[in-house]
């Protein structure tokens, strides 16, 4: 069953700028679904459309049950939501955050206490409930906030890149957390995040999203076996100039229709070929280009990973959509133009 549904969901900002561009997708029930993208490709915009905070232009989505713009109250009573910045009060001790957070969802005393005592134990700060959040590390916030998105019980939590900032070990902690809210309280989890490693170790489905559009959706081991066989990367050339691009489109080029090849995307400086198995095609690839005069500066092969899927749907790799506000409105705007000529 279906917790979160979205049809042709959109949202424009002044400026004709699609922060969301007609998206489809859905959640079940202890289900985690994550948004993989870069800042700029719609992930929290989504979010904030889903969880009442502002109205899509265009399109429509239920979460547990309940229409969005015609029953707001509704969703947000089965809603909890931790944002990109820790909300929490550092001059209160831990619990009496959540305790206030109780109140605002006008829970009774007897079960906020209950709820407090269940939530400390869940994200592991049992003992630290008295303790003034000031005193807590970035981990700790990080973990109590969680839990407050969590006091009244909710269908639904929407955690919008819930790592960003933390230490590798803290973050494996974190998502042994949010494992335990959908596997074993059937809780549905909508993540976001542009850690790659996230997305793949978390989400039992991922919706790889870029520029307001959902590119792909499913599974980790669908998404990776949508590729086939191996990657080999190319690096034509020493440096990234347009001397080094002109070497990428020779190469791809030069490669592209090969019986031993099955695809080709350029990024950034490099080839990615995509083939049945590298350690055959490496060889054919390397007499094909030396014979053309194109010269190699590396070459390595793998299995296809997020990282791949992401450049084969997006044209790119996650780190090179990254951008400024700026950058990310221009690039917009030429994206918006191109798709209404």
């Amino acid at each position: 069953m279906s917790v979160i549904e979205a049809k042709s969901l959109t949202k424009i900002f002044p400026g004709d700028v699609k922060a969301v561009d007609g998206i489809d997708f859905e959640v079940g029930a202890g289900e985690i679904f994550a948004f993989l993208g870069p800042n700029g490709a719609g992930k929290t915009t989504t979010i904030k459309m889903l969880n009442t905070l502002i109205l899509p232009t265009s399109g429509s989505a239920t979460v547990a049950g309940f229409d969005v713009v015609k029953y707001p109250a509704e969703v947000r009573k089965r809603v909890g939501y931790a944002a990109q910045d820790v909300g929490v009060d550092e001059r209160a001790t831990g619990r009496e955050n959540l305790t206030l957070y109780g109140h605002f969802y006008r829970l009774d005393g007897k079960k906020i206490k209950e709820r407090v005592k269940e939530l400390f134990e869940l994200v592991g700060l049992t003992g630290y409930e008295d303790k003034m959040v000031s005193s807590y590390s970035g981990g700790m916030r990080k973990r109590l906030d969680l839990a407050m998105g969590l006091i009244h019980q909710p269908q639904v939590i929407f955690l919008d890149e819930p790592t960003t900032g933390l230490d590798p070990q803290t973050r494996v902690h974190l998502w042994d957390y949010i494992n335990k809210l959908a596997k074993t309280m059937g809780v549905a989890v909508f993540l976001t995040t542009h850690y790659m490693e996230e997305a793949d170790r978390l989400a039992d489905r991922i919706a790889i999203i870029d520029l307001g559009k959902i590119m792909t959706i499913g599974t980790s081991d669908e998404l990776k076996k949508s590729i086939g066989g191996d990657v080999v990367m190319l690096t034509p050339c020493a440096v990234k100039d347009e001397e080094c691009r002109d070497f990428v489109r020779r190469a791809e080029a030069a490669l592209s229709g090969k019986p031993f090849v099955s695809g080709t995307k350029p990024s950034d400086g490099e080839l990615a070929v995509y083939v049945n198995d590298g350690g055959s095609a490496i060889p054919s690839i390397m007499q094909l280009l030396g014979s053309q005069g194109i010269e190699v500066k590396t070459i390595s092969t793998s299995r296809p990973s997020l990282d791949d899927v992401f450049l084969k749907y997006t044209g790119r790799t996650i780190r090179a959509q990254e951008g400024t506000p700026t950058t990310i409105m221009q690039r917009r705007r030429q994206v918006n133009r191109r798709r209404n000529q």
